[in-house]
């Protein structure tokens, strides 16, 4: 859903929490650095601090704007806590390993974005059914439609939360290991790249005989994009 925003070439504030004090060449304030890393991320950990102690819990997350959504149980004693707190929703993508000459010098490349705000509750119902179907029409184009209708019961059961970003930051390695001083050493270097994509799918038990996998399903395994 967030390409359907304009580019925005706008900048998050610097501020003591989201400085990028190590390596700060390899970050990024710029709202376009930090959106690129939540939309091709699907899944996030949010951090709480609940009665004095800290919990962090991964759900699958969606961006429009600036606003970041991401849902739960309406059981969780977390979502239920997070109303009107301060939290911070983490991405972190790893594409790959990098072997230097040296132990020390043995990285990651990667690309991760750490945003603060405030959690909302979203409680009207309308506003939340059209929320939940944004998420899957985010993740699988098309296929909300062709969906059994959530029933009341299951509206009841989840919870949607929203946070407007207020403060965030990206960082990004990418590149080989940074030691070509040492490349009489006789040791091989250099990237092992990392990738997720779709594969094959699993069709679901007791699936009716002939039913044959949407297009848009098969183009998406095609491309080989997770969102």
């Amino acid at each position: 859903m967030a390409d359907h925003y304009p580019p925005d070439t706008g900048t998050y504030p610097t501020t003591e929490r989201t400085r990028v004090r190590r390596s700060p060449k390899r970050g990024s304030h710029a709202h376009a650095d930090v959106h690129a890393i939540l939309d091709v991320s699907s899944l996030c950990h949010v951090g709480y601090v609940i009665d004095g102690a800290p919990y962090v819990t991964p759900t699958l997350h969606w961006r429009e704007g600036d606003y970041v959504y991401w849902h739960g149980s309406s059981a969780s004693r977390f979502l239920r806590a997070a109303e009107d707190m301060q939290v911070c929703l983490t991405c972190s993508i790893i594409d790959g390993y990098v072997l230097a000459r040296s132990a020390f010098n043995h990285s990651v490349n990667y690309r991760s974005a750490m945003v603060f705000g405030t959690a909302h509750l979203v409680d009207d119902i309308e506003e939340k059914n059209d929320a939940l179907r944004r998420l899957i029409e985010d993740l699988f184009p098309g296929r909300w439609d062709s969906l059994r209708s959530m029933t009341k019961q299951e509206v009841k059961a989840t919870s949607v939360m929203r946070m407007k970003i207020e403060e965030a930051s990206a960082k990004i390695r990418n590149g080989p290991p940074g030691d070509v001083d040492e490349a009489d050493h006789p040791v091989w270097a250099g990237v092992l790249p990392i990738e997720s994509r779709l594969v094959s799918p699993q069709p679901a038990p007791g699936l009716p005989d002939g039913m044959e996998l949407p297009q848009s399903l098969a183009d998406l395994i095609q491309s080989g994009r997770l969102r």
